[in-house]
C-alpha cells in the first residue's frame, strides 16, 4: 500500500509508482495531510465527493483546505482555503470544474476548481448543513440541515423554495431521485414523502415501515434507476422499498456484530442498465460490506476494527471507493481488485464431448457430459440458454429448425419474412433484433477485462488523425479500438480499423459492451479472410466482388480496367468503411438490417450491387480522381434498389463464383470468454511488433542517452550559467564600488558646490536685504511726500473752490472788460490801418505831382538859370517829404530850413553837389520807402490774421467759462 502526505505542497502527485493494490484490502493510495504550520499535527479530512465521470474527486479537512485528486492524471491540487471546516460537497455540477461546499458558519460557498475563484456565496441556513444533493442535469441543488431544506438554482445561485418544517419532527435527509425530476424527502418520524421538482407537488408517500421492525431511518440509497431505496438506522436491519409499487418488499438482516447503519450506497455497475445489485454498508465498528441485495451473500469489505472508515463515497462509474477513515487519513480503493475473486470467469462449459459411433443412429444417440456447472455470477437475474451442437453431413436435417430459432423467442426466417415486406426493421426494436441476430453473449466480466487494460499504445494519439468533435465519442471509439487490440494484436495494426468500427460506436455509445461485441461479431463473419494479406487489403475478397462483377456486367468492370481502376477503389473504400461514407444514417440501418439477417456474402453482393446501381454516373467517369471521390461521398443513390439487386445478385450468380461457397456460414461469439482470433499472417504481425517493440526499445534507449546528454548538458549549462553569474556578480560588485565611489566625489562635489551657492546666497540675500530696506525707506519718504503733497493739493483745491466761487463774477466781469477793450483796441487797429492806407494813398499822389512840379520848375529854372532856388527849393521840398514820412502827423518845418529858405538864399555850387547828392539819396530813399510800405503792409494784414485769431479764441473761452465756473 503506497501512502502520501500532502504535508505543505500545493500540487504534486499522487503516488510515485505504478498502484498496485493488494487484494485483500484493495486500497490503491492512503492519504495524509501532516503539517507543522497548524497545531494539531495532522489534519484530518472531513468530507469527500466525486465528479460526475468518476475520475476526480475533492476532499476538505477541518481547516478548510480543499484538495482536487485526479486519479487518471495521478495529480493532485489544492484549489481553496476556506479558513473553517466544511461539512458537506458536491462536485456533480454541469460546469464540470465548479463545486459546491457547505462551511461550518452554515454558508454554501461555490468555487472554481481552474480559477481558484469564488463563484457565488449562499446563505439561507441557520444551522449546519450536512447534506448536499444535485440534480441529474446539475442545475439545481438540495441543501439539507437540521431543520429546514433548501432548492437553489445552479445558473443564477438563488434560492427558489425552503421546506420549513417543525422543529419536533426534524429531517433526515432531502435528496433528488436519478433520472428523475422527484425529490425524497426523509424525516425523523420515518415518514418518507416524494415531491414533484418543479411544481413541489406531493406524488405519494410511502407507507409507515411495520411496527414490528422498530427502526428509526436515519441513512438512506437509492439505485441509478431510481426504482429501488434502501435505508437503515439504529438497527442491523435494512429496508428495501420500491419506490414504483410503493411498498416494502425486502428486510435484509445483517450480522449480530452489525448494531448500527451509519452509512449507505449502492455500488454501481456498467452493465446492470442502473438496476444495481450491490449495496455498500457501513456500520458502527467502521467495517463497510458490500451485499448482494438479490442472493442476501456478503460479497466483500473494506475497513477493520483497526484501521475503522468513517464515511465513504463510490464513484459513479463504480471503479473507485473512497473512504475517510477514523483516523483522518483518506483511503482510495480499487473495486476490481474488491471483487477480483467474484468476477472470475467460469470454467469451460463443455469438458469432454463424445463423438458418434460409427453404426447408424438417429439423433437421440448424441450424448454431451458436462462435468463441471456453470457458475453463475451474483448480478445476473436470469440465465442464457446455451446451445451445443454437433455438424455431421448425414444429420443437418435434424438441426435446420434449431438454426432459425434464436433467443429471446425470435425465428431467424419469420425475420427476414418481416424484413423483406418492410425493407427494414421497426427503429423501436432494431437494436434487440440486431443483438438476437448476432446471438451477442455479453461477456462482462471478459469484456471489462479487456477494458481495464487501459487505452492501447496504438490508439493515444487517435484523436490526431481523426479529429472528433465530441469527447465523450472520441473516447468511446479510443476504448472499443484499445478492447479489440488487446483481444488480437492484428486490430493495433490494423489502418482501417477506427473506420470499420465508428459507425457502430456511434450507434452504440451508451453501452460499450454491446459495441464491442458487435464489432468482434462483424469481424469474425463478414469479415472472412480480410487479414490474410495484411498488411495489404483483402485481395482474396476484392477478387471474388470482380468475379461476381464480370458475371453480371462486364461492360462496367471492361469501363474500370480501360481507366485503370481496381477493386482496391470501387470495392474495398465500401468495404472498409461498412458503406458508413457514401449512406446517410437511416440508409446505412436499413442495409445492416439485411446483412446481419442473411450469410456473410451478403455483403459483398451489396458492393456488387452499389457499382451495378451506380453503372450510369461510373460510366461517365474519365479520371481516377473521378472514382476516388465517388467511393468516398454520399452519392443520388436509392438503398432500397442496392439491396433488392443483392438479393437478385445473391440467387442468380453461379455456384462456382458465389462468395457463399468460399466464407464460412455465421458463427456467434462465445459464451465466458471470446473466442482466439488469429486468421492472419502471425509471422507478419509478430514481425511488426517485434520491428516496433525494437523501434520503441531503440526509442527509449535514444530517449535515455538523449535525456543523459540533456542532464549532462543541463549540468555543464548549469555550471557555466552559475561561473558567469559569479563573474557577472563580482563585476557587478566592482562597477558597484567604483560607481559608489563616482557618487561619493560627485556628492562632496556636489556639497562644495552647494556650500559656495549658499554663501553666494547669503550675500545676495543680504545685499537684497538692505536694498529692500532702501527702497522701503525711501517708499516710506516717498509715500510721506505724496502724503503732504496730496494735503497740500487737497488745501489748494479747497482753497482754489472757495477763490473760484468767490471771484466767479469778478472774473466775469474783468472778461467782459477785456473783451471790450480788445474789440475796442481791434476796432481802433482797423480803423489806423484804413487810416494808413488811405495816407499813403494820398502821399504817393502828392508825391507823383510834386515829382511833376519838381520836373517843371527843374526844367524851368536850368532854363532861367535860377539853378539855386530850384536847389534850394527842391531841397527845403525834399526834406519836408522825408520829415512828412517819417513823422506823418508832425508838419513842424525845421527852424534853420525856415531861416534859409524866407532869407531867400540860393544855393551855392557845393550846393548844388549836394542837390544832386540829395536826389540819388532821394530816389534811394524813395524805392527803401516803397519796400518799407510793402513790408509794413504785410506784417499789418499779419497782425489782421493774428488779432483775428485772438478774437475767435478768446469768443471761445468766453462760450466755455460759464460752464467752467458753474462747475
Amino acid at each position: 500500500m503506497q501512502s502520501t502526505d500532502l504535508g505543505s505542497k500545493e500540487s504534486g502527485k499522487i503516488w510515485h509508482r505504478k498502484p498496485s493494490p493488494a487484494t485483500r484490502d484493495g486500497i490503491i493510495v492512503n492519504i495524509i495531510h501532516n503539517t507543522s504550520d497548524y497545531l494539531p499535527k495532522v489534519l484530518r479530512f472531513l468530507n469527500v465527493a466525486f465528479d460526475s465521470s468518476g475520475d476526480c474527486l475533492i476532499a476538505g479537512d477541518h481547516h478548510g483546505n480543499i484538495y482536487v485528486f485526479d486519479l487518471c492524471g495521478n495529480r493532485f491540487n489544492l484549489v481553496q482555503r476556506t479558513a473553517q471546516a466544511c461539512t458537506a460537497l458536491a462536485f456533480n455540477l454541469h460546469r464540470k470544474s465548479e463545486f459546491l461546499v457547505a462551511l461550518a458558519d452554515y454558508s454554501i460557498k461555490c468555487f472554481d476548481t481552474v480559477t481558484k475563484e469564488l463563484v457565488s456565496w449562499m446563505r439561507g441556513h441557520e444551522s449546519s448543513v450536512f447534506s448536499i444533493s444535485v440534480h441529474g442535469s446539475g442545475r439545481y441543488a438540495i441543501t439539507t440541515s437540521s431543520d429546514t431544506a433548501q432548492l437553489w438554482d445552479l445558473d443564477t445561485f438563488q434560492r427558489k423554495r425552503k421546506l420549513n418544517i417543525l422543529q419536533s419532527v426534524g429531517i433526515q435527509k432531502v435528496f433528488f431521485l436519478p433520472l428523475s425530476n422527484t425529490i425524497l424527502s426523509c424525516f425523523k418520524d420515518n415518514s418518507i414523502f416524494a415531491w414533484e421538482c418543479d411544481t413541489l407537488v406531493c406524488k405519494y408517500q410511502l407507507p409507515a415501515p411495520p411496527e414490528s421492525s422498530n427502526i428509526l431511518y436515519k441513512v438512506f440509497a437509492v439505485t441509478r434507476d431510481g426504482r429501488i431505496l434502501a435505508a437503515g438506522g439504529k438497527s442491523n436491519h435494512i429496508h428495501l422499498w420500491c419506490l414504483e409499487a410503493k411498498q416494502l418488499f425486502r428486510i435484509i438482516q445483517m450480522p449480530t456484530k452489525v448494531r448500527a447503519i451509519r452509512h449507505l450506497e449502492f455500488l454501481p455497475d456498467s452493465f446492470d442498465a442502473g438496476s444495481n445489485q450491490v449495496l455498500g454498508v457501513l456500520s458502527q465498528d467502521g467495517i463497510m460490506r458490500f451485499i448482494n441485495i438479490q442472493t442476501c451473500k456478503l460479497l466483500f469489505e473494506i475497513g477493520s476494527l483497526d484501521d475503522g472508515i468513517s464515511s465513504s463515497v463510490i464513484s459513479p462509474h463504480g471503479r473507485y471507493i473512497a473512504s475517510i477513515m477514523e483516523n483522518g487519513s483518506l483511503n482510495i480503493y480499487s473495486v476490481q481488485t474488491l471483487t477480483k475473486e467474484i468476477n472470475k470467469p467460469p470454467p469451460p462449459l463443455v469438458k469432454v464431448i463424445e463423438d458418434l459411433p460409427k453404426k447408424k443412429g438417429n439423433s437421440g444417440d448424441l450424448k454431451v457430459k458436462v462435468t463441471s456447472g456453470r457458475v453463475r455470477r451474483p448480478a445476473r437475474s436470469r440465465e442464457s440458454k446455451i446451445q451445443t451442437r454437433i455438424l455431421k453431413q448425414d444429420l443437418t436435417g435434424g438441426f435446420e429448425k434449431k438454426e432459425n430459432e434464436l433467443s429471446d423467442g425470435l425465428n431467424k426466417k419469420r425475420l427476414q419474412i418481416l424484413l423483406k415486406g418492410y425493407g427494414e426493421f421497426p427503429t423501436k426494436y432494431r437494436m434487440f433484433i440486431w443483438r438476437s441476430l448476432l446471438q451477442l453473449p455479453e461477456n462482462q466480466t471478459a469484456f471489462s477485462n479487456l477494458i481495464d487494460k487501459g487505452i492501447h499504445v496504438a490508439f493515444l494519439n487517435l484523436q490526431k488523425k481523426y479529429p472528433i468533435k465530441s469527447r465523450k465519442l472520441l473516447r468511446v471509439l479510443q476504448r472499443t479500438l484499445s478492447a479489440l487490440a488487446h483481444w488480437s494484436a492484428i486490430f493495433s495494426d490494423t489502418p482501417y480499423l477506427p473506420l470499420l468500427a465508428f459507425p457502430f460506436v456511434k450507434l452504440f455509445q451508451n453501452n460499450q459492451l454491446i459495441c464491442f461485441e458487435v464489432v468482434a461479431t462483424l469481424i469474425i463473419n463478414w469479415c472472412q479472410h480480410w487479414f490474410e494479406y495484411f498488411p495489404n487489403p483483402p485481395i482474396n475478397i476484392l477478387s471474388m466482388i470482380e468475379n461476381v462483377l464480370a458475371f453480371h456486367d462486364k461492360e462496367l468492370l471492361q469501363h474500370f480496367i480501360n481507366h485503370d481502376v481496381t477493386s482496391q477503389l470501387y470495392a474495398w473504400p465500401l468495404l472498409e468503411t461498412v458503406f458508413s461514407e457514401v449512406l446517410t444514417r437511416e440508409e446505412w440501418l436499413k442495409l445492416f438490417d439485411n446483412v446481419f439477417s442473411n450469410h456473410p456474402s451478403f455483403l459483398l453482393m451489396t458492393v456488387v450491387a452499389y457499382n451495378i446501381c451506380s453503372r450510369a454516373p461510373l460510366l461517365n467517369c474519365k479520371r481516377k480522381d473521378d472514382f476516388e471521390y465517388f467511393f468516398h461521398h454520399r452519392n443520388n443513390l436509392d438503398i432500397s434498389a442496392v439491396i433488392r439487386e443483392a438479393y437478385r445478385l445473391l440467387d442468380t450468380t453461379p455456384a462456382d463464383i458465389h462468395p457463399d461457397s468460399m466464407l464460412d456460414a455465421f458463427v456467434a461469439l462465445t459464451k465466458g470468454q471470446y473466442p482466439v482470433f488469429n486468421q492472419y499472417p502471425k509471422f507478419i504481425v509478430d514481425y511488426q511488433t517485434q520491428e516496433r517493440e525494437r523501434i520503441r526499445n531503440d526509442e527509449l534507449d535514444y530517449l535515455r542517452e538523449r535525456q543523459a546528454v540533456e542532464e549532462m548538458q543541463a549540468e555543464v549549462d548549469q555550471q557555466r550559467v552559475e561561473d558567469e553569474a559569479w563573474y557577472q556578480k563580482q563585476e557587478l560588485l566592482r562597477r558597484a564600488e567604483e560607481t559608489r565611489r563616482e557618487i561619493l566625489l560627485q556628492e562632496e562635489e556636489k556639497m562644495i558646490q552647494q556650500r559656495q551657492r549658499l554663501a553666494a546666497v547669503r550675500r545676495e540675500l543680504k545685499v537684497k536685504e538692505m536694498h529692500l530696506q532702501d527702497a522701503a525707506r525711501r517708499r516710506l519718504l516717498q509715500l510721506q511726500q505724496d502724503q503732504r503733497e496730496m494735503e497740500l493739493r487737497r488745501l489748494d483745491d479747497e482753497i482754489e473752490r472757495k477763490n473760484l466761487s468767490r471771484n466767479q463774477e469778478a472774473v466775469a466781469k474783468e472778461m467782459k472788460e477785456n473783451a471790450d477793450a480788445y474789440r475796442q483796441k481791434v476796432d481802433l487797429e482797423e480803423h489806423m490801418f484804413h487810416r494808413l492806407i488811405g495816407t499813403d494813398q494820398t502821399q504817393n499822389q502828392k508825391i507823383h505831382k510834386w515829382e511833376e512840379a519838381e520836373e517843371k520848375d527843374f526844367h524851368l529854372k536850368s532854363e532861367k538859370k535860377t539853378a539855386a532856388l530850384s536847389d534850394a527849393s527842391r531841397r527845403w521840398f525834399l526834406e519836408k517829404e522825408i520829415h512828412d514820412a517819417q513823422h506823418p502827423c508832425d508838419k513842424v518845418v525845421p527852424k534853420g530850413r525856415d531861416e534859409e529858405f524866407a532869407s531867400g538864399c540860393l544855393p551855392r555850387a557845393s550846393q548844388l553837389n549836394d542837390i544832386s547828392e540829395m536826389e540819388s539819396l532821394t530816389q534811394i530813399s524813395l524805392n527803401q520807402r516803397k519796400m518799407h510800405w510793402d513790408a509794413m503792409e504785410q506784417d499789418l494784414m499779419e497782425r489782421v490774421r493774428n488779432l483775428r485769431q485772438r478774437l475767435v479764441t478768446q469768443a471761445q473761452n468766453r462760450c466755455q467759462t460759464p460752464h467752467l465756473l458753474a462747475t
